[in-house]
């Protein structure tokens, strides 16, 4: 079972979280110094999440993912192209790595039990929303997806415990979202959350919650437009797992 981290150790971690790309490339002593820790810190942080130690930890980064894109096939590429595509592939893996089984099917056979799936999501995760809706209706599931801020608020007072609401939302923290499922909590309405952020309201509060790793950083600072990339795995492999249980 995995040791609980102390505050230091978690802001190692979360740092290491933070720059994985760059990890398998670093020392003891320069991770120290970047993350502005102790060596001994790392050394308690890695064995309490299971690892022998600092160097095991980075060949199991490099096993797992380093060597799974071939860049042999880009002439000259871009150092920052590079590590931009190495990005997204730590989200991916990363997220999937956090996929726990008895969620899934939990998620599976609540979907399957209720009469009506009901989807809420704002933004950039509507159309993450859009297409849920359209292939759990390929599936035969009566399916509805809702955006507007009054039409979620209003919607989620009348769900019934025969029906299940479907959450997305990068942060965690859509102001009418958090509303709704609040709402759901009171009608004793089923919820399932698609988020990058364990620690939101919607992870507190939802009964099933699947959490995706987000990298840090954007290329557009100045704009709310983060990539969705872990919501679109998770949405993925939760229609394609139902799909396969149904058919």
């Amino acid at each position: 079972m995995e040791k609980a981290l102390s505050d230091s150790e978690k802001y190692l971690w979360n740092f290491i979280d933070n720059h994985l790309v760059d990890i398998p490339n670093y020392s003891i002593v320069k991770l120290s110094e970047k993350a502005n820790v102790s060596t001994a810190t790392i050394v308690r942080a890695m064995k309490k999440k299971g690892y022998e130690g600092f160097t095991s930890f980075k060949h199991y980064l490099k096993d797992q993912s380093n060597t799974t894109i071939n860049f042999s096939g880009v002439e000259k590429i871009d150092a920052e192209i590079k590590r931009a595509i190495l990005k997204n592939e730590q989200e991916v893996i990363r997220t999937i790595n956090r996929l726990d089984s008895g969620s899934i099917e939990d998620a599976i056979q609540k979907i399957k039990a209720a009469q009506k799936i009901v989807i809420f999501a704002r933004g950039f995760s509507e159309l993450i929303a859009q297409e849920m809706t359209v292939k759990f209706q390929l599936l035969g599931k009566y399916c509805e997806m809702h955006a507007d801020p009054n039409i979620i608020t209003s919607i989620s007072k009348k769900m019934t415990k025969n029906d299940i609401v479907l959450l997305i939302s990068l942060n965690g923290e859509t102001a009418e979202l958090v509303t709704a499922v609040k709402n759901c909590l009171k009608n004793e309405v089923s919820t399932i959350t698609l988020t990058a952020n364990s620690s939101s309201s919607l992870a507190q509060l939802s009964e099933i919650v699947f959490t995706g790793f987000k990298s840090e950083g954007s290329y557009f600072p100045e704009y709310e437009v983060r990539s969705r990339l872990p919501l679109s795995v998770m949405a993925r492999i939760l229609l394609d797992s139902y799909a396969i249980r149904t058919n």
